[in-house]
């Protein structure tokens, strides 16, 4: 096993380490990634395939069609929707969730940097704290031997001499109590940063420069409201759910699709049927496609994808809430600290 590393960062660095590294971020970036990924096999239809081979056969009798097809030389054939509303909406859906996702991955960036930045305070005020306690305790034991040289010239109470004993024991269990804290913290933050758990990062003091609070409550509330990734990706999944229930509505629709074939074929299967012999033969033209009885299949895909985006609806509005009273509450607080 690899011993154990110490990173000394700033501030800046840990973040950047925490957006490039993080397990979490890594996972929600692949996830976005999927979601693109998912836009292709959406608007597959709508791209033309095309497909070659061979149709060659030994023929005995009339050429019968093998499989829909003539015997020929060489076969090139291709369809591709050119009207499929349901396939539509199915795209204009998949791109709406991968917009989505996109604001996932940012807010789970977001969520991860605020972690590594108040591990990072956490780390730091404890690494102070060690240091301001390990000053005291020499300050602690002179007075201890002070005390103790007192009691035994009879200058000093034996009391006086407990209290400094006392007060020294409680700046050395503090001490250890910081010490384990401090240890906690830089580990947590290794892990933030994508480091092993048996790592430490040792917190480097950085001259933070704060953005100003806005100028009210109201004002911090809406730049919330604008600007948070979770609302905006629940805002994201509400269209894309009203593209679902729109793409099974539209089942019913006609479909139209483009369908092409090319045949070469060999003169000794027609010569003896045929006054005139074509062996290049072409076709192209329309599919056209009028459902009429289409289950209940889609019906009830479109009331599952309704009662999805009401969920969705119900927990924006929850979230909103949430929004309005951590910012307020967060704002308070930043007053009172200034």
């Amino acid at each position: 096993a690899a011993a154990a590393e110490g990173h000394s960062l700033t501030l800046a660095q840990a973040l950047e380490s925490a957006a490039r590294q993080n397990p979490e971020v890594a996972l929600a970036r692949l996830d976005a990634q999927r979601a693109e990924q998912g836009v292709k096999i959406a608007v597959d239809p709508f791209r033309p395939k095309v497909y070659a081979g061979s149709g060659l056969a030994y023929t005995y009798g009339y050429p019968n069609s093998i499989e829909g097809n003539a015997p020929s030389l060489v076969q090139v054939r291709t369809d591709m929707a050119l009207y499929n509303r349901p396939k539509s909406y199915q795209v204009a859906a998949a791109r709406e969730t991968a917009r989505g996702s996109q604001f996932a991955a940012q807010a789970k960036a977001d969520d991860v940097a605020y972690q590594a930045a108040d591990l990072f305070l956490l780390a730091t005020q404890a690494r102070h704290q060690n240091e301001t306690i390990t000053g005291q305790i020499p300050g602690l034991q002179k007075v201890v031997d002070s005390m103790s040289a007192g009691v035994s010239e009879g200058s000093e109470l034996p009391l006086e001499l407990k209290r400094a004993r006392v007060n020294m024991a409680i700046s050395e269990t503090r001490l250890s109590s910081v010490r384990i804290d401090q240890d906690y913290y830089e580990m947590m933050l290794a892990v933030v940063l994508g480091y092993p758990a048996s790592d430490r990062v040792k917190p480097v003091d950085t001259d933070l420069s704060l953005t100003p609070a806005p100028p009210s409550e109201d004002e911090a509330a809406d730049i919330a409201l604008r600007n948070n990734r979770e609302l905006r990706q629940m805002q994201s999944n509400v269209l894309a759910k009203e593209l679902d229930v729109r793409s099974f509505k539209s089942s019913r629709l006609p479909q139209v699709d483009l369908v092409a074939q090319y045949a070469l074929f060999a003169k000794y299967n027609y010569v003896n049927y045929f006054q005139k012999f074509q062996r290049n033969n072409f076709q192209i033209g329309a599919s056209i496609a009028f459902p009429l009885l289409i289950g209940s299949a889609s019906n009830g895909l479109a009331l599952q994808s309704y009662t999805d985006m009401q969920k969705i609806r119900i927990q924006m509005d929850q979230l909103h809430n949430r929004i309005l009273t951590d910012t307020r509450r967060s704002y308070e607080q930043w007053k009172k600290a200034e």
